[in-house]
């Protein structure tokens, strides 16, 4: 994908009033139902530890000595808001991930992300249910777990399934054969699995919800009564990923463990280990209200309203022509 100098926007008129009209069919959603917009920074002094995702960095010359992070979700400042104040809140605004580029991703996008104080996991899946429906019209929605899936396409248990297992499983894909053998995370191997094998699979008429994802891809869930499992989902529409959510794990020390955990990895693979955010733990120990949340990608649900193929057609500029 090419870098353009072209003036135009990415865009079609027709889907920006498209895009302005979606902006306020959620907002509608969430005022009829008293969750309150906030509005959190998106450049802040602290990133994620997780393995899988990356900021973007940039420096301020009234702070020389400090790095600073455009945020890749606005969950920590949110959380952080959730245990001031105790009320449900969603926030719609820009992000940023320094990841690929492709039909499904640009760098920066516009998220929506919700909390519900004393939300169940399966509470807030029927509310993001109830949200696509509005939205994309009446569909049939297919609830499973995770190791469900994998037992049904792969004929394997991710929980309990070695790592020579999995490649055993994954070798014979071209696409990934020579990755598949040099790769020892078996959290990566489950990611390849799932997203070149099984979500390939799902019905895209439907709304599947995937739940119970392994404990150690959920560094923010609350854990089940099997500790192997985290109380995390994944909706999925249209062969699209659109929303992750969590039954968020609220106890400080627990946090604290999940994090350490993940920057051991980072160290494991050669990236950098990141500084956890002492104010979200703070926050936690203050005592943050039992509550769900979920972050759903709202330009990937604009191109299911408009049955586009591409991100950069439902963009006013992709990153290509920004």
């Amino acid at each position: 994908m090419q870098l353009t100098d072209n003036w135009q926007p990415s865009a079609s008129l027709d889907v920006l009033r498209q895009r302005a009209a979606l902006f306020q069919t959620i907002r509608n959603f969430f005022q009829q139902r008293n969750v309150l917009e906030v509005d959190t920074p998106i450049l802040g002094r602290f990133g994620v530890t997780d393995l899988h995702l990356e900021n973007l960095e940039t420096t301020l010359s009234f702070f020389p000595n400090q790095r600073f992070q455009l945020q890749t979700s606005p969950e920590y400042a949110m959380k952080r808001l959730l245990a001031a104040y105790g009320q449900s809140i969603y926030q719609l605004g820009k992000v940023f991930r320094d990841d690929e580029v492709g039909r499904f991703h640009n760098p920066e996008f516009t998220m929506l992300e919700w909390y519900r104080i004393n939300f169940t996991m399966q509470d807030l899946i029927n509310e993001v249910v109830t949200l696509l429906r509005d939205v994309l019209g009446a569909r049939e929605v297919h609830q499973t777990t995770y190791q469900r899936l994998f037992q049904k396409y792969l004929n394997l248990d991710p929980l309990t399934a070695s790592i020579a297992e999995l490649q055993n499983c994954l070798v014979n894909d071209e696409r990934i054969a020579d990755l598949v053998k040099r790769e020892t995370d078996k959290d990566t191997l489950l990611q390849l699995a799932m997203s070149l094998v099984i979500e390939p699979q799902l019905k895209k008429s439907d709304i599947t919800v995937v739940e119970r994802f392994p404990a150690s891809q959920a560094a923010l869930a609350e854990l089940d009564d099997d500790e192997r499992v985290a109380l995390r989902f994944e909706v999925y529409v249209g062969g699209i990923e659109l929303a992750n959510g969590y039954q968020e794990l609220t106890h400080a020390a627990h946090q604290q463990l999940r994090f350490n955990h993940d920057n051991q990895l980072r160290k494991q693979f050669g990236k950098n280990m990141k500084p956890t955010d002492f104010r979200l733990l703070e926050a936690l120990d203050a005592g943050m209200p039992n509550c769900s949340g979920v972050a759903l990608g709202f330009d990937r649900l604009l191109m299911l309203v408009t049955g586009v193929s591409d991100i950069r057609q439902v963009l006013p500029f992709s990153i290509t022509c920004a």
